[in-house]
């Protein structure tokens, strides 16, 4: 049982990367069976079909994401730093090319052709990082940390837009340091004073 788990593991591993270098339709069965060495029919029986695996690997991702999200509020209480902490780790993550783009970022460019089974995951995860950007907001500007020009949730997309932004913007120009060049200011205006 352990090398079936070790080789799904695999498998979607390889699925993450090859989406996040070239979205859904940018990667086949044999692509992967080219990267890890096994037979597409060997992909076949652990997930039969392409829109299953990636559903499974948007939920994977998904918990990974809750995961270190929960435990970013749970270590450090300022939201201000639980903000700037998740804006470094996609900025080391950018870096360092260990993860360079959100899984579900770039799955949404490809939203309208995406079968419902890996959509609606796509959209869920969207809706849940929105909903933790928003009670990160809220609680800082509860606290006098940030000073907010719309709603918390309105703030919240726009924040979500500019780090997702920022992606595009890096693997445009070849450029990992335009993330934070497009990022910090988002922050910077968040984290003005009060007029």
């Amino acid at each position: 049982m352990k090398s079936m788990t070790s080789t799904s593991g695999k498998i979607l591993d390889t699925a993450q990367s090859l989406i996040v270098a070239g979205g859904y339709n940018g990667f086949s069965y044999a692509d992967i069976s080219a990267a890890i060495g096994i037979r597409k029919a060997s992909i076949h029986h652990h997930f039969p079909t392409k829109a299953e695996l990636v559903a499974i690997l948007v939920d994977r991702y998904r918990q990974q994401v809750d995961g270190g999200l929960n435990s970013l509020r749970e270590q450090v209480s300022s939201p201000a730093e639980q903000l700037q902490a998740y804006l470094n780790f996609w900025q080391t993550c950018i870096r360092d090319a260990s993860l360079p783009f959100c899984v579900c970022a770039m799955l949404a460019g490809e939203m309208q052709m995406l079968p419902e089974e890996v959509a609606s995951r796509v959209r869920a995860h969207f809706h849940s990082l929105a909903g933790w950007l928003t009670s990160v907001l809220k609680t800082g500007t509860e606290q006098g940390l940030f000073r907010l020009d719309k709603r918390p949730e309105e703030e919240a997309q726009m924040l979500m837009a500019s780090v997702h932004g920022a992606m595009l913007s890096v693997r445009a120009f070849g450029d990992s340091e335009l993330f934070s060049a497009i990022v910090s200011p988002q922050i910077t205006r968040l984290l003005a004073p009060a007029r």
